[in-house]
């Protein structure tokens, strides 16, 4: 009989642990949206069975997959006196902002590039009982956002496209491109594509108007300009001098300033060479 009722509170207190188990919860969000170059914070809050936890603790928060995706940050605590040390933390730009012994893992992430756009999971585990580990399922999705910015702008030439001006930039959403002439009209000619994800690049053809080109990029955060100038080189009669005619130009002026230099210099060592002549000489008979 007293086996039996041994027995009986050995199930009673299993039984009560796996419900109590179930007690874990994450309460993350579904997702955050942050801005390339500034900050931003995911926030995690957890409950668990122990209600409150002074003894040894870890944080966690990986991105990808929950379970086995890459870990880009970590740090452990000894006690609820001892702050969370990092022992992971990927590009030195993440920091925690919560307080793990009060159920907060939530971080910063600073500095954001377009690689930090990643789904985020965060993970805490009391001790190494696998009871004692939880981690989301779900995840926080981390969306980027970016004013356009023009990262490149340039003119050439070829044979196919004539004077033509090349606009790229970037922001997300992705800018849209747009030209204006030195006239101050929008330009209809003109060529846009896609590059990468938050790239767009806009070529304006045949070109024919000397001035001042501008192109503007325009997304939901805001717009900004940037201008390239044309200046052709132009014949007496008008015409416009091809590149080709132009580069001819500046390697003759180059050819006739080396052969200026190099007489300049053989005319300074005649010189010298004359002088010395006479250094020495003395006239006989006195």
């Amino acid at each position: 009989m007293k086996n039996l009722l041994y027995l009986s509170g050995l199930l009673i207190f299993t039984s009560g642990n796996r419900n109590v188990g179930n007690n874990w919860s994450f309460h993350v969000p579904k997702e955050v949206t942050g801005e390339v170059g500034k900050s931003t914070t995911l926030s995690c809050l957890f409950s668990h069975p122990q209600k409150t936890h002074s003894g040894p603790l870890t944080a966690i928060w990986r991105i990808d997959h929950p379970y086995n995706g890459t870990v880009v940050f970590k740090c452990m605590s000894n006690n609820s006196n001892d702050l969370c040390k990092p022992t992971i933390n990927r590009m030195n730009k993440f920091q925690l902002i919560g307080n793990p012994h009060s159920n907060n893992l939530s971080i910063s992430i600073g500095n954001l590039t377009w690689d930090d756009g990643n789904k985020y999971y965060c993970r805490v585990e009391l001790s190494s009982d696998r009871h004692d580990k939880y981690e989301t399922r779900t995840g926080t999705q981390l969306h980027l956002a970016a004013p356009p910015r023009i990262i490149n702008i340039t003119i050439g030439f070829d044979q196919f496209r004539g004077y033509h001006a090349i606009c790229i930039a970037e922001g997300e959403p992705a800018p849209s491109l747009h030209w204006t002439d030195p006239l101050n009209t929008n330009q209809e000619i003109r060529l846009t594509r896609p590059l990468m994800k938050h790239q767009t690049a806009m070529e304006l053809h045949y070109l024919t108007q000397d001035g001042k080109y501008t192109c503007g990029a325009t997304n939901s955060h805001g717009r900004v300009e940037a201008s390239v100038y044309l200046f052709k080189f132009k014949s007496g009669n008008g015409n416009d001098i091809g590149p080709g005619l132009l580069l001819a130009g500046l390697a003759f002026k180059l050819l006739m300033l080396l052969v200026l230099l190099c007489s300049a210099a053989w005319y300074r060592n005649g010189e010298r060479a004359q002088e010395s002549t006479y250094e020495n000489y003395e006239p006989k008979g006195h």
